[in-house]
């Protein structure tokens, strides 16, 4: 019976394990008497007869998963751990179940593997043809996952490489051709974690096997390759070893020399990168020289170019100059008499340890004392688990930056774009480079972020603007309640550098800027309608005829100034009745004295040849300047100015026409800053907030707005509306600019005026 968890994924492996891994996990998993054999007695009934969805038998797999795990130094509590973990699905309830006979530290840990191995399979299943891309940037979203999963409990890490490596094995050992997606996920995802992580067996090995099904023809010309010549050369390089050796202890050099494993992928790697055949890569045939400081590392490296002739640009010094990751040695090519290329590491017994097991070897032991490696205290179990959470980090980082970036930059600033920082609880958190104290503030919650008032990294205060390192561990000190400071978006301080906290804090301020506006647009909006006599109208009524959702929308366009009151005052006015041709607007009236005379210049219009005739505008065409005008002398109320094209005039012409004076706008008053009402007929298809869009234009032209008809026909195009405005004008050039702009608005379809 085929089990239903799949991608869980084991040879004895050489020494040369990061213990810092070890000395992190193991603290979690109490030692219980026997727990070994407890957990495989307890897992066996439930996996014997099961299988894993490779066709590889569950017992088995978890059998030489074990078997792996204390290879590299796994506890027994660790081992013990593989059997759960497969045993817990097959459980109705495998918390409960398993934490009441081992402890809830196990229990933990199975169920958080089996959900990230779930995840895992999800991913693959999904991605599958992303992942075959050569580009680190496509297991992105599954590294991270793996990385949160890695950092809730690190003894996940042991578990899902041991895994993987015995999946592997188990494909090359049945002859199956392993999935192209779970073989590149192995070579770019979990290979370079066990190096950094310095487990160096299980990532050399591991390399090998997913190259193996990846490049299956590749593999075997490379394998073929080394294998048809190897008796020769092996015979070859323990000669020249022993002689070597040899030769530098009688010069008194201390040393010893060792051979170097040769692994297909990596060979086949250099060849590709470095664009060699086979015979010219130079570490088929590698030495490894271990003296006893640095000073014999230099005479040694003399005493090799002496005897030997050096390949010319094949030298690097790595001990004057180390790696970014802190390895150390020195790396020479050099020709036998027979012109045959071998490649030499000449290195100290510490350089060596560090570079087999990893910078964060040295991290947790409790033998480095208080200082620990490097200056980084190790004196706890949290302590480890810090360290081994920063390789994490960096190998999440490795994955995230393309190929061609790491070539160009020679690996240098892996951490340019981000960083990750560690909760008090060391939950890892993700910022970008140069994020600050409150920036992490706000990408645990927003509301810490506006509450946050001081903060601890490493334990120490710091200012808010301090820039936070790849690695510390960050506490935030909150107000229980308050908000954000405007400095804080000032760039030249400092204060913030994700986008994420710096929208939420402009979003804090917007907020209170819209409460005032919107506060200070209900104060205008009640007290018109307490001047109008209309207090018992509703609000969100009022805003509906204005062509707004709600009143909330109302009150923010005019605490803004974007809508007049005067709009709103006309809105609230019952409509004026319909007026005859012969009704007229009378001009404003001033003193009594001179009164025909007066009103005649008060209408801006004065009669050709005769002074102080009353005249009045037309309501019919509502002439302004420069309008061409005509006169027509009224039965006792002076004379009617038309514009020389309205149709009433020409019919009253046409029956009276010695009535017909000539006229013309007075200059006096037409740069005296009068105003002239006229009517603007507007068509459009009828919609929400048509009213207000167009009440908008006239405003932001200060344009007066006195009067509005709206009248609203549905028809076979949706719905017409047709709406007439009467605005106050200086002249009637500026108002066929507006008008222009009017018939802009969406749904106007015509804007004239009549």
């Amino acid at each position: 019976m085929k089990s239903t968890l799949a991608g869980a994924e084991g040879s004895p492996t050489a020494p040369g394990i990061n213990a810092t891994i070890v000395a992190a996990t193991a603290a979690s998993l109490p030692d219980q008497p026997h727990a070994l054999a407890r957990a495989r007695a307890f897992a066996e009934p439930l996996i014997a007869s099961e299988t894993l969805d490779t066709g590889e038998n569950i017992l088995a797999h978890a059998d030489a998963v074990a078997a792996i795990l204390k290879s590299i130094g796994g506890s027994e509590a660790m081992q013990a751990a593989t059997y759960l973990v497969h045993a817990c699905q097959h459980l109705n309830k495998p918390q409960e179940v398993i934490a009441k006979a081992f402890g809830a530290n196990f229990a933990a840990l199975a169920i958080e593997t089996t959900k990230l191995v779930n995840v895992q399979r999800q991913a693959r299943a999904a991605n599958a043809k992303a992942q075959l891309i050569e580009d680190p940037a496509a297991q992105t979203e599954n590294v991270r996952k793996m990385l949160l999963a890695f950092s809730r409990d690190l003894r996940v890490v042991m578990l899902r490489l041991a895994s993987r490596l015995q999946t592997l094995r188990h494909y090359a050992s049945s002859k199956q051709p392993a999935s192209l997606a779970l073989a590149h996920e192995s070579l770019h995802v979990f290979a370079p974690l066990a190096n950094r992580l310095g487990i160096w067996p299980i990532k050399w090995e591991m390399e090998d096997l997913a190259f193996r099904f990846l490049e299956p023809d590749t593999y075997r010309q490379t394998a073929r390759l080394l294998d048809e010549k190897r008796v020769e050369r092996e015979g070859f390089m323990e000669g020249l070893r022993s002689q070597l050796e040899r030769d530098l202890n009688q010069n008194g050099i201390a040393a010893l020399v060792q051979g170097r494993p040769k692994h297909i992928y990596s060979i086949v790697k250099k060849m590709r990168g470095k664009s060699l055949d086979f015979a010219q890569v130079f570490d088929i045939r590698a030495l490894r020289v271990i003296a006893a400081d640095v000073n014999g590392c230099y005479a040694a490296l003399g005493f090799v170019h002496a005897h030997f002739t050096p390949v010319e640009g094949e030298f690097d010094d790595y001990i004057a100059k180390p790696k970014t990751n802190g390895y150390q040695s020195l790396h020479t090519v050099v020709r036998d008499e027979a012109g045959r290329a071998v490649e030499i590491q000449i290195r100290t017994q510490a350089m060596h340890d560090h570079a087999e097991h990893g910078v964060a070897a040295h991290w947790a032991y409790k033998e480095a004392g208080a200082k620990g490696y490097s200056g980084v205290s190790a004196s706890s179990e949290y302590d480890a688990k810090i360290a081994v959470l920063r390789q994490l980090l960096a190998w999440e980082r490795d994955l995230s930056v393309p190929f061609a970036t790491k070539a160009r930059e020679g690996n240098q600033g892996l951490f340019e774009d981000r960083i990750y920082v560690l909760t008090p609880e060391a939950a890892i958190v993700e910022l970008p480079q140069g994020a600050t104290a409150i920036d992490f503030a706000y990408s645990v919650h927003t509301n810490l972020g506006h509450r946050c008032r001081g903060a601890r990294i490493d334990g120490a205060m710091v200012p808010l603007n301090t820039p936070l390192q790849n690695g510390q561990t960050v506490e935030v000190i909150a107000a229980k309640e308050g908000g954000p400071s405007r400095d804080w978006l000032n760039p030249e301080l400092g204060f913030l550098s994700s986008h994420r906290a710096k929208s939420k804090v402009r979003a804090w301020f917007n907020a209170l800027a819209m409460e005032q506006t919107v506060a200070r647009g209900r104060e205008a909006v009640e007290k018109l309608l307490q001047r109008e006599g209309k207090t018992a109208m509703k609000l969100d009524d009022l805003a509906v005829q204005l062509g707004f959702k709600t009143a909330e929308d109302l009150f923010e366009v005019v605490g803004k100034d974007e809508l007049s009151l005067r709009t709103i005052e006309t809105m609230l006015k019952p409509p004026e009745p319909a007026l005859s041709q012969d009704n007229y607007v009378l001009a404003k009236k001033t003193r009594q004295q001179d009164k025909a005379s007066d009103r005649g210049r008060k209408s801006g219009v004065l009669v050709v040849g005769i002074d102080s005739l009353l005249t009045q505008l037309a309501k019919c065409c509502k002439p302004a300047p420069p309008d061409a005008i005509l006169g027509f002398v009224t039965k006792g109320k002076g004379v009617s100015i038309h514009r020389s094209d309205c149709s009433n005039f020409r019919n009253m012409a046409s029956g009276s026409p010695d009535r017909v004076i000539e006229v013309q706008w007075s200059e006096a008053k037409s740069s005296s800053g009068s105003v002239y009402p006229v009517d603007v007929a507007v068509e459009a298809a009828d919609r929400q907030g048509l009213l207000r869009d167009i009440s908008e234009v006239f405003a932001k032209e200060k344009m007066n707005v006195i009067g509005v008809q709206t009248q609203s026909v549905k028809d076979n195009r949706g719905g017409t509306a047709w709406m007439t405005f009467t605005v106050e004008v200086a002249e009637s050039g500026r108002l066929n600019q507006v008008l222009g702009v009017v018939a802009e608005v969406a749904g106007v379809r015509s804007a004239r005026r009549r």
